[in-house]
């Protein structure tokens, strides 16, 4: 985590600024703990990857395997005592998504740019330059590579520690990336130019997030999905399709704009293996505050 991050993170139990102890650094903190001014919150800063998880125990319940890889990869005993009571505070062990997690890593880096990729950087290159660029479900940082380019600060956020090992591996100038769930807001009330959600509706609850996206959102937003649930049936309650996503947007506040105000299907291709490909056909929208 860069030093100068300190100014926007927020305890995620109460939304208070957090206090910095580093414990090892170079040109950004490689350990340390975020420890919150008012109440008990604590969180470990670990490979440069700060984790803004306001119940570790839960978050390792269904990454047990990670926990165990932490506990050798951290150097300070205090982060190890940390992650350690965490796993031991596990009520309940899930199915472990480690793999599943490392897995999609792998994916990710080996498939070529796509249509979508393309479609999304076009987006991006024609907004008006921002401040201040957040995107949510970052993954391995290669679109936030983008916005860095014509935008001022970015952040990511993602819930995949080795998606962001990929991430902070880029060394983009002026972006940082922090392992947090996007609806416990890990900015607090910090507002942002522009939000970016691609391909994330399935994943986390559709309507708290754009809820969350209003709150963040000073002029964009850029979202993107195929629609496919079978991928989160886990996580979802309340599915969005291509005309109820447009119809919440904007009556949360948001206009939908140019040829976005109509569903597309552009094409988004994954090479699994050598054998398997994943051919979507995604549904890009962009919206703009309409409600000032």
């Amino acid at each position: 985590m860069h030093k100068s991050s300190l100014q926007y993170v927020r305890c995620v139990k109460c939304g208070h600024k957090l206090e910095l102890e580093s414990f090892e650094s170079d040109n950004e903190v490689t350990e340390g703990l975020l420890s919150c001014v008012k109440c008990d919150g604590v969180y470990p800063i670990i490979s440069s990857i700060p984790f803004l998880i306001e119940d570790l125990s839960l978050f390792f319940s269904i990454r047990a395997k990670l926990g165990g890889h932490l506990l050798l990869t951290v150097k300070n005993s205090r982060i190890k005592s940390l992650i350690r009571k965490s796993l031991q505070g596990i009520k309940k062990i899930g199915d472990d998504v480690t793999d599943l997690e490392k897995n999609w890593v792998a994916i990710y880096l080996k498939s070529k740019p796509s249509s979508f990729q393309i479609k999304v950087k076009h987006v991006i290159e024609q907004l008006p330059q921002s401040d201040f660029f957040l995107e949510h479900g970052c993954s391995i940082g290669a679109m936030s590579e983008v916005a860095a380019k014509y935008h001022g600060k970015v952040f990511g956020i993602d819930k995949s520690f080795f998606a962001l090992l990929e991430a902070k591996k880029r060394k983009i100038k002026d972006a940082d990336f922090f392992l947090a769930d996007s609806l416990s807001r890990p900015f607090g009330t910090i507002k942002f130019d522009v939000v970016m959600a691609l391909n994330v509706l399935e994943l986390i609850e559709p309507i708290k997030l754009l809820k969350i996206i209003k709150l963040q959102t000073k002029r964009f937003v850029i979202l993107s999905d195929p629609y496919d649930y079978e991928r989160g049936k886990s996580s979802v309650k309340v599915r969005l399709d291509e005309k109820s996503l447009r119809s919440k947007l904007q009556q949360i506040g948001f206009k939908v704009v140019g040829n976005t105000c109509k569903p597309s299907f552009i094409s988004w291709k994954l090479e699994v293996n050598p054998r398997l490909e994943l051919h979507y056909k995604v549904d890009l929208i962009l919206a703009i505050v309409s409600d000032k």
